[in-house]
């Protein structure tokens, strides 16, 4: 059994992919450079659930969330500000916050609900995509997702890096691309797309 730690995420339109990514650049001038955006390698996104699960489940999960994807369309997004929390390392990290509606929290809660047979939580570093090797914070978000990220706990960002910033104009508003799952790399980045479905609006 070869399980990795893995993410199922809306990625961003292109145009709210160039804004994460150029404040994410921003950042990179004066913080850590733990998380550094790119189309490629370190996708912006919206985690809507996190966990392990077996390799030989991918695309039994790409299926799923193709039939996710018609029935749960997550509609016109909005970021309303810019939330900075500290992790359990006490490092200070940056994110968009997105207007919580009713259907992106019912997309989360649907995705949560029809992922949960092939879902475990018991994360080590060789789950996740490396290098770099996966740190501690990275471990215990995984660990702890259901408790404390989903269902009424959910909270829809987009993690911009580590640090503090204010500079973005409010509100945004964009529409999601995909919906992905995806190889998690240390700081729960997106590494890479295992399974995706394009979105229509």
């Amino acid at each position: 059994m070869v399980k990795m730690a893995v993410d199922i995420v809306l990625l961003p339109s292109e145009q709210m992919t160039n804004k994460a990514i150029e404040a994410n650049s921003r950042l990179l001038t004066q913080f850590a450079d733990q998380i550094t955006l790119d189309k490629e390698k370190c996708l912006p996104h919206i985690s809507l659930a996190m966990g392990c699960i077996d390799k030989k489940h991918i695309e039994c999960i790409g299926k799923i969330i193709q039939t996710i994807a018609l029935k749960y369309p997550p509609g016109q997004l909005s970021v309303i500000g810019i939330d900075t929390a500290t992790n359990s390392v006490g490092e200070k990290v940056s994110a968009f916050e997105l207007e919580k509606t009713q259907r992106l929290q019912s997309l989360h809660e649907e995705v949560m609900r029809r992922t949960t047979p092939y879902f475990s939580y018991d994360v080590t570093a060789k789950m996740v995509l490396s290098p770099p090797i996966a740190g501690k914070s990275t471990l215990l978000w995984i660990k702890n997702y259901p408790e404390k990220s989903a269902f009424e706990n959910f909270f829809p960002h987009i993690t911009i890096g580590y640090g503090q910033t204010d500079d973005f104009s409010f509100p945004a508003k964009f529409t999601a691309s995909k919906l992905a799952l995806c190889h998690l790399g240390n700081h729960c980045t997106c590494r890479k797309i295992l399974a995706a479905i394009e979105l229509k609006l």
